[in-house]
């Protein structure tokens, strides 16, 4: 086992190696011994030695103030150089030892298999692959706390790394790459980790397209390339050039729930800057294809479009890249507000497609196909993929401030208050106004700001083209009014396109009801002619898990996803399944393979559609082989599912489950919403409000800046409790669910679920996988310095049954289950150990500092001991 991780622990020493001596030079070497000495003590801590642990908080206690920063930042730093070390090992020839990670070839060689064991037809397995998509939706949740600047440094020490690793790296080669990721490193110390302000929305969109840009754009053509390379061989089956498996969304710009710094001009803002950055990187594959295709011979269709030229592809091309010049240079002004005689030439698709199929059909005609299927063809999959708008806007609002528009307007049209109205009443009257064929709007109301908002955001959608924007999503959707006012403002304002429109199902209440929702809305002859026998429904996992705990929304989410396959199936609709998933266990996380298979059968047949969030999005697409073996993982689990369905559960599953959801759910509200000193618990012995100070995301921590811990964010929820290392919102209740299943059918049931129905496995490797982060000696010692004495006591009670919860849950854990079968996932979190316990220990010290004084230089350690903890545990929010 260990010579499986000799590179990765080598390269993490390496790294280590070169911050230290970055650290004596710029430091001294006295704050590297006691850097050194926290470490050894931490490491020795860890491994069970007491008197180790003892010393190393007393260690940490009597650093000075002015020490408390630079040790701070030290720590934060070797994590992230862990975290580099670890993302590059996945991709290396090393690789990850278990084989977690799977390759497309490995899937589509799985198959044939299968098709040759007659598991499933030749028809079958080519419809699935042909059908496959893969939707990915890029979201800026404040989850993400390292800046770009930082994470540009990153990745281009991971690309040092692989060329260490190459054969021929000679010693002169090897001395130039070594003194390159000493610059590096020297770089990041001496850049200030931490945003001197929140980032605006626009900043969070163009940090999505740097992943763009920097990742995916190189990724997903090749990956569709190989998916098609594998195909032939394997299932001797020809993809055609158009096959578009990956489809890229975005929320950054568009998320306007509880963020009133995402406007209607911020939002067309974004759709420009995305138009832009397209633009320029068609425009620089442009120009490397004019380099390489000098050939003089052509087909007649090109000819015709070039006339008699000797280089006709060239010919072409350069007229196509004035057009795409010339639409850059337009948008350049527009986003800064200067005049220009440029004008917008370059909106559509396809008007680059088209042309560069006319090259692409010349070469195959002529017999250069080796030449079409290069970089020709690699800017076609882009195009399939990227469009010109580098990624399509979705955009979501909170339904209250729809209902909070046409109340508005029905009062001043004097016919009442329409939030005052029965559902059936605004439902009545939303289906009255969109058979009608006159406006509702007065041309000369003028509403209050807040409305206006609301309208001028679908004025921007009614100026776009389609292709630019994703789906509306309506967060807090109760109702089929919700759904339907949405549709009445999208036609008063204009919209000529159907623009899908998904309910958002969040609380364990609305996912509990999505079904009766979408049968009322089905019901309506008006809304199903509408719809094009398609609809979007988005599962909200964080706020089910924040209102019902994890268990008791996983079997929510389950059967709300049932419920409405079902519906589809019965009324002919394809229903499109949105996942909102984030990167911790509390918010739906889990490896994509066990998440996905743990959906109910037939939810993946239209498509996966999935939120990636904050840090995930660098941990999964943020290099180009990993995002490779992301879509791999998510085109395997996808192709699986849709041909090898997992079982429907048995009566007595659901019954299991049942009780189970009721009895965690009961316990879970038990603390949370039922514990008197709940709340000034929660706050005492988490950074939960001194995590405000971060500058994480352009959104309030807070839907309501006045409300309680009701109206806080589900990501600040789940944050604030992974800094002290309870994890409490992911494993909360779960004993008492467990226990309600054993008291219905003994540890037996527990193993007939666990080995036969993915679903119930998977909550039980999740639990796993939160054990492996949560630490009960870090919990307790953030408890005893922070809380006050009468309210240490609900501390003590969730310590106990998180200890029970553990050891019952790791006691009925199936063998060969996640943590068992991949130790990897084990090495990685011991890897960074000791590097996180000194940031814990540390950030105690600093709010036990902090809230007794007001030194802003310990405000910055502080939120340096949040970024590290957050890189320590990787998926945090």
């Amino acid at each position: 086992m260990d010579q499986q991780y000799t590179n990765l622990r080598r390269n993490v020493s390496l790294l280590g190696e070169c911050l230290g001596a970055t650290i004596e030079h710029a430091l001294g070497s006295d704050l590297l011994e006691k850097v050194e000495q926290i470490r050894h003590l931490a490491k020795a801590s860890r491994s069970g030695d007491h008197q180790a642990r003892e010393a190393l908080i007393n260690t940490l206690k009597a650093l000075s103030n002015e020490e408390l920063l630079p040790v701070c930042r030290a720590f934060n730093h070797f994590l992230n150089l862990a975290n580099v070390a670890e993302q590059y090992h996945t991709t290396s020839k090393a690789g990850s030892p278990e084989g977690a990670f799977e390759t497309i070839e490995n899937t589509i060689k799985d198959l044939a298999d299968r098709v040759a064991k007659e598991e499933c037809s030749q028809e079958d397995a080519i419809q699935a692959l042909s059908t496959l998509q893969i939707e990915l939706v890029l979201t800026a949740h404040p989850t993400e706390v390292t800046r770009r600047t930082i994470i540009s440094k990153h990745v281009e020490l991971s690309d040092c790394l692989k060329e260490l690793e190459s054969l021929e790296c000679t010693g002169v080669e090897r001395d130039t790459i070594l003194a390159r990721i000493a610059q590096l490193i020297c770089q990041a110390w001496h850049t200030n980790e931490i945003r001197d302000k929140r980032p605006t929305p626009l900043e969070e969109a163009k940090w999505g397209f740097a992943v763009v840009e920097n990742s995916l754009w190189h990724a997903i053509p090749q990956f569709v390339g190989e998916l098609g390379k594998m195909a032939q061989q394997y299932l001797g089956i020809q993809l055609p050039q158009s096959f578009s498996p990956v489809k890229l969304a975005s929320w950054m710009g568009g998320d306007r729930d509880g963020n009133p710094n995402v406007t209607a001009t911020v939002t067309q803002s974004v759709l420009d800057h995305g138009r832009w950055m397209a633009l320029d990187l068609y425009y620089r594959d442009l120009d490397k294809l004019s380099a390489e295709l000098s050939m003089s011979g052509a087909n007649k269709v090109l000819l015709a479009q070039t006339g008699e030229t000797s280089e006709p592809y060239r010919a072409l091309l350069k007229n196509l890249k004035l057009e795409v010049r010339e639409t850059i240079d337009f948008l350049e002004s527009k986003i800064k507000g200067t005049p220009t005689s440029c004008r917008d030439k370059i909106k559509f698709t396809a008007q680059l497609r088209e042309p560069l199929l006319v090259c692409f059909n010349s070469l195959n005609e002529l017999g250069m196909e080796v030449v079409a299927n290069g970089l020709l063809l690699d800017v076609l999959r882009r195009l399939n993929c990227f469009g010109v708008n580098l990624c399509q806007l979705d955009i979501r609002q909170d339904s209250a401030r729809h209902t909070e528009v046409l109340s508005e307007l029905t009062r001043y049209l004097g016919v009442g208050d329409y939030a005052q109205w029965s559902e059936q009443d605004k439902q009545a009257f939303l289906l009255s106004e969109l058979s009608s064929r006159r406006p509702i709007i007065p041309k000369h109301w003028r509403p209050n700001e807040s409305v206006k908002e609301v309208i001028d955001t679908f004025d921007v959608i009614a100026q776009q083209d389609s292709a630019a924007l994703g789906i509306y999503i309506i967060s807090m959707a109760q109702y089929a009014s919700d759904v339907l006012a949405v549709q009445l403002l999208l036609k008063e304002s204009g919209v000529g396109f159907n623009f899908p429109v998904a309910p958002l199902f969040e609380t364990l209440d609305d996912l509990n009801r999505a079904d009766k929702v979408m049968t009322e809305l089905f019901s309506s002859s008006w809304y199903k002619g509408h719809l094009s026998h398609q609809q979007y429904v988005m599962i909200g996992y964080s706020d089910s898990a924040k209102d019902a705990g994890m268990m008791a929304a996983g079997w929510a989410q389950y059967r709300a996803m049932e419920s409405l396959i079902e519906l589809g199936d019965k009324h002919g609709i394809k229903m499109k399944l949105f996942h909102g998933r984030g990167g911790t266990i509390g918010r739906g996380g889990a490896p994509a393979r066990q998440a996905l298979r743990s959906q109910p059968p037939g939810s993946l047949k239209h498509g996966l559609r999935v939120t990636e969030q904050g840090e995930m999005i660098r941990f999964k697409f943020g290099l180009s082989p990993v995002a490779i073996q992301s879509l791999s993982l998510y085109a395997s689990a996808i192709i699986e599912n849709n041909l090898f369905p997992p079982p429907k559960p048995k009566s007595q599953w659901r019954e299991a489950m049942d009780m189970l959801s009721e009895a965690s759910c009961e316990r879970y509200r038990q603390y949370v919403r039922n514990t008197p000193d709940f709340v000034s618990y929660f706050r005492s012995a988490t950074p939960e409000i001194e995590l405000a100070k971060l500058p994480l995301g352009s959104r309030p921590a807070k839907r309501n800046p006045k409300g309680g811990i009701e109206s806080l964010r589900a990501i600040p929820w789940i944050f604030a409790w992974s800094q002290n290392r309870l994890m409490l919102p992911a494993w909360l209740g779960a004993n008492e669910g467990i226990k309600a299943v054993l008291n219905l059918g003994g540890e037996s049931l527990i193993e007939e679920m666990s080995e036969l129905w993915p679903f119930f496995r998977t909550r039980i490797e999740m639990l796993e996988m939160v054990f492996c982060k949560a630490d009960l000696w870090l919990t307790e010692y953030y408890d005893e310095r922070l809380v006050p004495k009468e309210l240490q006591i609900i501390g003590e009670k969730l310590r106990s049954e998180l200890k029970e919860t553990m050891d019952e849950v790791l006691r009925l854990a199936p063998k060969g289950s996640l943590l068992s079968a991949q130790p990897w996932i084990k090495e990685s979190i011991a890897l960074r150990n000791p590097y996180t316990d000194p940031l814990n220990l540390l950030q105690v010290e600093l709010l036990k500092r902090t809230r007794a004084s007001d030194d802003q230089n310990l405000d910055s350690a502080l939120m340096i001991t949040m970024m590290g903890i957050a890189a320590g545990l990787r998926n945090t929010g």
